[in-house]
Order: structure tokens, then sequence, then C-alpha cells
């Protein structure tokens, strides 16, 4: 992996994993960066061109005058995919990044030919249960004043590697199972960030644009009706952030899409199960390939 920076209206770093063939690009959450990508990135540079940005306000990209907010991320990502990508290009996206990775699907169709979402952020079906502590964070980060409060003093109580642990500890089943090199990995951004005196703002400016948007829930599903590429959605049977319900009724209004659910796992099924994440994402992008994958397909 290779530590990359270009000029996309101010600074914008990227890993690259090398590769070559089609190019991947890899979407990171939100609170994230391309370290959330570094246990799949080398085997899918197998195959393929794999580079992982992050986003404005994430990661060692600064704000530097941009917005954090997803539609200006969604332009961001749009304007990396011309600097990098030779034709149409296969986002994989998690959480937010698979939100962002749709929004670009559906107004640029011409720049992607393929979408991985992995626990994207989406609209619930309405009668689906909400985890307490996810509900009463959103509205924390939703609450001008009380948002920057919680960020921080969360970071001066936990500090980097605490920080980390409990957030790992949420977003997954279990976080136990990651390997220590990942965890180094997120601990050391966490450390570089911790300088960043931009870097809560961003967070909380990124948060509270995803909500606005997923409250706007029949616009949510027009822009999913209106996406030309194929995709397939993998998604954690423990995600607490979002639901299996809401995967599943994606899935049902899109019935060219696919859904791969990973039993015993959380948010963030490529760090939490890596090999069976590449291996699913292959076979499927083979299977599209052959043209050889049905409609709403599951696992």
């Amino acid at each position: 992996m290779r530590s990359r920076t270009i000029d996309v209206d101010g600074p914008l770093h990227f890993a690259d994993f090398g590769g070559s063939g089609p190019t991947i690009v890899l979407v990171h959450g939100l609170g994230g960066s391309h370290v959330n990508w570094m246990a799949v990135g080398p085997a899918l540079a197998a195959r393929a061109r794999v580079v992982a940005p992050d986003l404005a306000g994430f990661g060692r990209t600064p704000l530097a005058g941009r917005s954090a907010r997803v539609h200006a991320n969604r332009e961001l990502l749009d304007r990396f995919l011309d600097a990098v990508a030779d034709g149409p290009a296969i986002l994989i996206g998690n959480s937010m990044g698979g939100l962002i990775a749709m929004m670009e699907a559906a107004r640029r169709p011409a720049k992607v030919a393929r979408l991985v979402l992995v626990g994207p952020a989406q609209p619930r079906p309405p009668a689906t249960l909400v985890d307490p502590m996810v509900a009463l964070t959103l509205a924390a980060y939703a609450l001008p004043g009380v948002g920057e409060t919680l960020m921080r003093w969360r970071a001066t109580r936990l500090g980097p590697e605490g920080l980390v642990r409990q957030t790992l500890a949420f977003c997954c089943a279990d976080s136990a199972c990651l390997p220590p090199e990942v965890l180094a990995a997120h601990v050391a951004m966490a450390r570089e960030r911790q300088m960043m005196p931009w870097a809560h703002a961003a967070f909380l400016e990124a948060a509270r644009s995803i909500m606005a948007v997923l409250a706007r829930r029949r616009r949510m599903q027009a822009m999913i009706a209106e996406i030309e590429a194929p995709a397939l959605i993998v998604q954690g049977t423990e995600d607490r952030l979002v639901p299996l319900a809401a995967s599943r009724a994606t899935v049902a209004s899109r019935r060219d899409w696919s859904l791969a659910v990973f039993e015993g796992v959380g948010h963030v099924p490529q760090l939490e199960a890596p090999e069976r994440f590449v291996e699913t994402v292959v076979e499927w992008l083979d299977g599209q390939r052959r043209g050889a994958v049905g409609p709403g397909g599951g696992r």
C-alpha cells in the first residue's frame, strides 16, 4: 500500500494498493479512512487496480475550504474518479461511503460500472426497531453544541486508543477478532487526527448531512430506483447501525440487485471477515462478467 496525495480543489490523500485492470475505488464510512480497507485492499488488488481515498475532512484529507457533507464528498469522489480511473469504476462503499457511492452512480451513471454496498446508509423500514445507543448517539450529533461537546468529551476521556477500541466495539460483532496490525493502524490514524483542528467539525457536518438525506425517504428511494449499475449489498446480521431489514427492503425494491448476508458480523464486514468479504465480492464480480448472477440473490 502506497500513500499518495493529489490536488482535487485541495489535497486529497488516498491509499494505492496497486494492481491492474478495472479500477476499484474503496469509499470509507463516517469517521473512517483508507485504513478501513487495509485488510482487503491487497487481495482485491490481485484482480484490479485498487485505491482508497480519504474523503474531505477524514483520514489525511483536510477540509481545506471544502465541505464534509455527503453531497460535497460525492462531488469530490466524482473528481477523484476523473483523476484515477480510465473508464467506469467499481465502487465499494461502506456505510456513509455506500450512500455516497449510490449518489455517484445515480448522478454519473457512465462513471460507475458496478456497486458493492457494505452496510450502506439507507432508509429504514418504518417498523424497524432502532438500537437505543445508536438512537441516543445520533440525537446527540444532531443537536448543535451537544454534538461538539460529546466529541470533545470522548476524545479527552478515551484518548486515541480508547476511542478506536470503543468505536470498533460498537461497529463490530466481535472486535477482538481484528488482527493486531489492523487495530494498530486505526490507532495511529486516530493519533494523527487528534492534531487536526477540523476533525470534529468535519465528522459532525457529515453526520448531520447523512441524517438529512435519509430523512427524505421518498427522494432517497427514487434515487435508488434510478441507479443503472448492478449492485451487491453485503450486510452483517449483527449490524447495529444499519439493520438487515433495511438492506432486505432495498433489494426487494431492486430485484436486479443481490444481497450477501454475513451471519454473526457487524457493520464492517471488510474488517471482521476479510477473507470471506473478498471471496464474496470477487465471486459476484466474476458472475457479473459472465452474466450468471440472478436477480435478488442472497447467501
